[in-house]
């Protein structure tokens, strides 16, 4: 069973008072559907951005939500604290949907990410033709995606951070499995195009952020998965991010690789920006070991059907050495390895 945090009389009582109030409970709604800005909510609530950003404030200052900066655009969040985030999902969950207020909330909401998805389909849309031409080139993606979800299991537990997370595809697809994820990328256009596909499907308990892979802009020691998926070969110090990946996991946290085996298309590196033409197992295991990892298990997914040369899609799954204190119930895995 996963655990459930508490609240102190006197913070709780500071939390009701944030929350007990129409257009900030209203904000809570909207927030546990997904990211938005101080434009986003102030479109849906149909009121001035003055008297947003003022129960912006009073939701910040109760650590309900949290801010943050991608480029010159402010997003607001709801609170990574598991104690926050149970409140407002107990609060939120009470609401009833058809509420007239709360249904043309809704309708709007609707209105914004669909606008969201469409700047995103127009990105997806202008990149698609080389994404293609690197997916031809080694096996299909529901492949892979088997084998991770076979790895991982069916147990569920508590944090996901996807590093370099792209189209936000691995958030999505372990998304019934953590209760918070975070996906981390340096490109906005990216973000856009993860953020409209987990709107797309329903995901409401993953977040996406902008951010560095070697100075990861979330707490350490507190996800029990960690994805790095297609994202090494960009990177000019693997090894660095690997390390970084590695503070991020709790006790017997896991680590998942998946990236291209040594090879020698260069066209990669010149028309594709890959900085990296793969990696041997000997150089993964190297990196592991150094940020004190176990290798677990590590699989290779083959394009030997193809008469052209193609990729190799390697798998490295590890584990962090450290033991869960006795009695640690906030996790709860199995061995699936």
């Amino acid at each position: 069973m996963l655990s459930r945090s508490s609240i102190a009389l006197n913070a709780m009582v500071d939390t009701l008072k944030a929350a007990a109030e129409s257009s900030r409970l209203r904000i809570l709604l909207l927030l546990s559907r997904g990211d938005l800005t101080v434009s986003d909510v102030t479109e849906v609530l149909n009121q001035s951005q003055p008297r947003v950003s003022r129960h912006l404030k009073l939701l910040l200052d109760a650590q309900l939500i949290e801010r943050y900066q991608e480029g010159s655009w402010a997003y607001f969040r709801l609170s990574d604290a598991e104690a926050a985030r149970e409140f407002v999902a107990g609060a939120v969950s009470r609401v009833d949907l058809s509420d007239p207020i709360v249904s043309r909330d809704l309708e709007r909401l609707v209105i914004v990410k669909r606008r969201r998805e469409q700047r995103a389909a127009e990105y997806f849309s202008a990149n698609a033709a080389s994404w293609d031409r690197i997916r031809s080139l080694h096996v299909p993606d529901q492949a892979v995606e088997t084998a991770m979800l076979k790895l991982i299991g069916d147990t569920p537990f508590q944090a996901m951070a996807d590093l370099g997370t792209g189209t936000g595809r691995l958030l999505e697809l372990f998304a019934p499995l953590y209760r918070r994820g975070v996906g981390i990328d340096l490109s906005r256009e990216m973000l856009s195009v993860a953020r409209a596909n987990l709107d797309s499907a329903g995901v409401t308990n993953a977040q996406v952020r902008q951010g560095d892979l070697y100075a990861p802009p979330v707490e350490r020691n507190s996800f029990d998965l960690v994805t790095m998926h297609q994202v090494l070969h960009y990177l000019e110090e693997p090894g660095l991010a690997i390390a970084e990946a590695a503070r991020l996991l709790r006790p017997a946290g896991r680590l998942l690789i998946v990236d291209f085996a040594t090879h020698g298309l260069e066209f990669l590196r010149d028309d594709h920006a890959h900085v990296k033409l793969g990696f041997s197992d000997r150089q993964i295991e190297e990196w592991l070991t150094e940020a004190e990892l176990e290798l677990v298990e590590k699989r290779d997914f083959d394009r030997r059907a193809a008469a052209a040369p193609g990729l190799t899609v390697k798998l490295w799954f590890a584990r962090d050495r450290r033991l869960l204190i006795a009695g640690d119930d906030s996790t709860s895995q199995t061995e699936n390895a």
